[in-house]
């Protein structure tokens, strides 16, 4: 026997419920992904964690709350400049930006270039995206700022993919019911379309009454991860196992009689 279900669901957490679904329990199963899908809009800024950027004109301090998202250096470097623009911090004379945040692709470390010699940028203050950046909680003055530490665009390094209907796999030593991990190989806003290669990865199906089934996706530290309301649609194999060592041990009897 050989059975293959569609799971789909919003979000990144989601049950759903079949018709009766009663394996043998005679038997023994295993189950495998055989494809997701879904879309790449998992944010590494988030309000009220870490969305803030303040910075000093020259003659007082202001505060920037950048939307949930997920943004890349040179797509956070533009919003900062467009809120900066609507708080009337622009060389409209010379068009020129007072700051810009770029890539050190060599040293995969991050430049805040400010033009003005009145800026500052504080990072000392609550919910600022400094670790993203690479930058220590400090005060950066005008000129050129580079971090010195790597730069932290995303806190996913690994997917999991659990269902609770599998056994016998392991994180940082602990069983949960992780049936594949993939790390995301599109950009952010563009679709996932993940199917295992070269081969399926079959685990053992713990249950007999596989009716609800739960798929939920977490990091690489088993922690809840944001889809943002997207779709996600799994698709798992369930199949009977072909026992050898049963069918030797049948036919072995089967001879002694």
């Amino acid at each position: 026997m050989t059975n293959t279900y569609v799971l789909s669901g919003v979000g990144s957490d989601f049950t759903i419920n079949h018709n009766s679904i009663i394996l043998d329990p005679s038997k023994k199963y295993e189950a495998a992904l055989l494809s997701l899908e879904t879309y790449n809009s998992f944010p590494n800024i988030t309000k009220g964690k870490n969305n803030i950027f303040k910075y000093y004109n020259g003659t007082s301090w202001k505060v920037l709350e950048l939307d949930t998202g997920s943004y890349e250096l040179d797509a956070l470097s533009n919003e900062i400049q467009r809120l900066m623009i609507i708080n009337g911090d622009y060389d409209t004379t010379n068009e020129q930006y007072y700051i810009t945040i770029t890539p050190n692709t060599t040293k995969l470390t991050s430049i805040i270039n400010i033009t003005h010699p009145n800026y500052k940028v504080d990072f000392t203050v609550p919910s600022s995206f400094a670790d993203l950046l690479g930058f220590d909680k400090i005060v950066i003055n005008a000129g050129y700022n580079e971090s010195t530490s790597i730069v932290d665009i995303t806190t996913i390094n690994s997917l999991l993919v659990n269902v609770n209907i599998i056994s016998g796999s392991y994180v940082n030593g602990s069983p949960f019911p992780v049936i594949y991990s993939f790390y995301p190989n599109v950009s952010p806003g563009y679709k996932i379309v993940e199917r295992p290669n070269p081969k399926l990865i079959f685990y053992p199906v713990t249950r007999n009454d596989i009716s609800t089934m739960r798929v939920w996706l977490t990091n690489q530290d088993n922690k809840p991860v944001d889809l943002r309301g997207e779709r996600l649609t799994v698709r798992i194999v369930v199949r009977e196992v072909n026992d050898t060592q049963d069918l030797i041990r049948e036919f072995c009897n089967y001879l002694k009689k």
